[in-house]
């Protein structure tokens, strides 16, 4: 199970929406999804969770282009919004993997491949294909949120209550509440 949240930046401080991804199949559909929440063109903070195990940061700052955080890469690249994240981290080729229509979507996501496919087959995920496993432990840019209270050091350190924390830094616990 996932949950995913967009902290949009605003004059007034910061507005959180907890959001769907079920259009979302890839970094450029998240960032869109990201950029359409923006106030004029101002930074958007996508969170994804999944249950604990893992979580990823995407910070979209206007048209530049998206800056993402891990938390524990071998983790979220055995399920679909990770392999995503970790794909793109990696300079994985889309071209090899059609990113979600090649994952298993039938609640075997959180890493336990299907019992009725043999060994190696049908996970989806890139490591499959014979490219190099995604290393355990974070991967990504851990100074994305430095400028906004969260240094790498404590981004790093975060863990199942992530982003809790990192609502708390930039000041918007309350509005993220509402939502959660």
């Amino acid at each position: 199970m996932y949950f995913a949240a967009l902290l949009a930046r605003t004059e007034d401080g910061w507005e959180a929406s907890d959001t769907e991804l079920d259009n979302v199949e890839t970094l450029t559909d998240l960032a869109d999804l990201a950029r359409e929440a923006a106030v004029d063109d101002d930074t958007v903070v996508a969170y994804i969770e999944q249950e604990g195990t893992w979580f990823g940061v995407v910070r979209v700052d206007g048209e530049d282009d998206p800056r993402i955080f891990v938390s524990n890469a071998a983790a979220a690249a055995r399920s679909s919004y990770g392999a995503m994240l970790t794909d793109e981290l990696l300079g994985r080729d889309e071209d090899g993997a059609d990113d979600l229509d090649s994952l298993d979507l039938d609640g075997t996501e959180d890493g336990e491949p299907d019992p009725a496919d043999g060994p190696g087959e049908g996970d989806g995920t890139a490591a499959a294909a014979g490219a190099p496993a995604p290393p355990p432990g974070p991967l990504g840019d851990p100074g994305l949120l430095t400028d906004l209270g969260i240094g790498d050091r404590e981004l790093l350190a975060l863990d199942t209550d992530a982003l809790s924390e990192i609502a708390d830094a930039l000041g918007c616990t309350d509005v993220l509440e509402a939502v959660r």
